[in-house]
């Protein structure tokens, strides 16, 4: 068994967690908060067979693809690097770990 935890932001959450309902897969959420820009998120577990590892990452791959450019509007001086640049926010972070054991308490 594997143990998938991915955090996806807000606004893609709902489209990930019924993907993988209606794929058949149960799942734990909880909302958190991190980041540079401190942007709500959702973490989301999921304990899987390692066969169903790929599936279950190609479904959060569909539904986590919007991404948004955040452009910096502050006149503060800066250094050259980072002038005139924006950030992007989007996508999911993902950790697979294998599971020794689990059991109902």
């Amino acid at each position: 068994m594997k143990m998938i935890m991915t955090v996806v932001p807000k606004y893609s959450g709902n489209a990930v967690l019924e993907a993988l309902v209606n794929a058949g897969y149960s799942a734990t959420f909880n909302e958190t908060k991190g980041g540079m820009l401190r942007q709500s998120q959702i973490t989301i577990f999921i304990a899987v067979k390692e066969e169903s590892v790929p599936e279950v990452l190609e479904i959060i791959k569909a539904h986590c693809k919007a991404h948004m450019h955040v452009q910096r509007t502050s006149s503060a001086p800066t250094d050259s690097d980072s002038a005139g640049k924006g950030y992007s926010l989007g996508g999911a972070v993902t950790f697979i770990w294998k599971l020794d054991q689990i059991e109902k308490c």
